[in-house]
């Protein structure tokens, strides 16, 4: 599938937030509040139908999916019981992308679809290569067993050790296995965008 080639920096700039959480996005804002070619006295006010695009694309960007992906998502959002904001970003976070990337088993979202897409993930002990694969409660997500894949994993644990697991997942360090403890519930899910906007956007 096609990836989004606009660099990360415009996207954020765009935006106006850090939508990928590296700090050096916060420095970029800082340097540059500014969107790309937008004036420097500031950001041009914003009609209704503006702020409910922007929300849709902090969170589709953030979390990686195309248009396609993200619309079909928010359909099988819409169609489940309960708050459709709340099952689209509950969905979102049980993609086994973002649980590997949630574990610490990545620096990024990109880099955990790359790990799951070259066949370096185990789902309950499988080889699963769907990047968006949904984890149900008590699945295990683990390493393939080749040295070369668990050199790279253990390096990449290391380093991002002071990213904090969600309440919702666990991990061991040592054998490199997350499990899904429980599935997530909106409380738990950090806000990257309005959801309730994302709603209104596909409502039209």
């Amino acid at each position: 599938m096609a990836r989004n080639s606009t660099a990360r920096g415009k996207i954020v700039r765009r935006l106006g937030a850090n939508i990928y959480g590296n700090p050096k996005y916060d420095r970029l804002l800082k340097k540059k509040p500014t969107g790309p070619g937008e004036p420097k006295k500031g950001r041009v006010r914003q009609t209704e139908y503006g702020r409910q695009l922007q929300e849709k694309q902090k969170i589709k960007f953030a979390y990686g999916l195309s248009e396609r992906q993200f619309r079909n998502l928010f359909q099988k959002a819409k169609s489940m019981d309960g708050v459709t904001g709340h099952n689209m970003l509950i969905l979102l976070e049980r993609r086994l992308d973002n649980v590997v990337y949630r574990l610490g088993m990545a620096a990024s979202r990109s880099q955990s679809r790359q790990l799951v897409g070259h066949g370096h993930i185990l789902l309950n002990g499988r080889k699963v290569t769907i990047p968006s694969a949904v984890v149900r409660a008590s699945d295990t997500i683990s390493v393939k067993d080749k040295k070369s894949t668990t050199d790279l994993l253990r390096r990449l644990l290391a380093d991002n050790a002071s990213r904090p697991v969600p309440p919702w997942l666990s991990l061991s360090r040592d054998d490199m296995v997350g499990t899904v403890t429980v599935l997530p519930t909106r409380d738990v899910i950090p806000t990257i965008g309005e959801e309730q906007l994302v709603v209104e956007f596909y409502s039209k």
